[in-house]
């Protein structure tokens, strides 16, 4: 079911991270990070909470978003009420392993 969250786009910070599991850094490192079931991918400010987020589903793994490059390539991003950076993917081009 389509959703119009009605979020304006926003200018983010040159970089965002991304938290996730150790078992999904593989797949992420191919094919980037994807929606799967969620509206939007969800980017956190800082490496702490990137951290918290990954620790969710095991050893946490934290990836740097170039937000400034994927910009550049036309993504659009949005900023949630709760402070919660969201994208529809981002391509493994723009992101780097911590």
């Amino acid at each position: 079911m389509e959703v119009d969250l009605k979020l304006d786009s926003r200018t983010p910070p040159a970089i965002l991270y991304h938290g996730t599991g150790a078992s999904a850094v593989s797949l992420i490192q191919e094919s980037g990070l994807r929606m799967m079931a969620r509206h939007h991918v969800h980017l956190s400010c800082d490496i702490e909470t990137a951290k918290r987020v990954g620790a969710r589903h095991g050893r946490p793994v934290v990836f740097a978003v170039d937000t400034m490059a994927m910009l550049a390539a036309g993504f659009e991003f949005f900023l949630s009420a709760n402070g919660v950076w969201l994208v529809e993917t981002v391509p493994p081009q723009f992101l780097t392993r911590l």
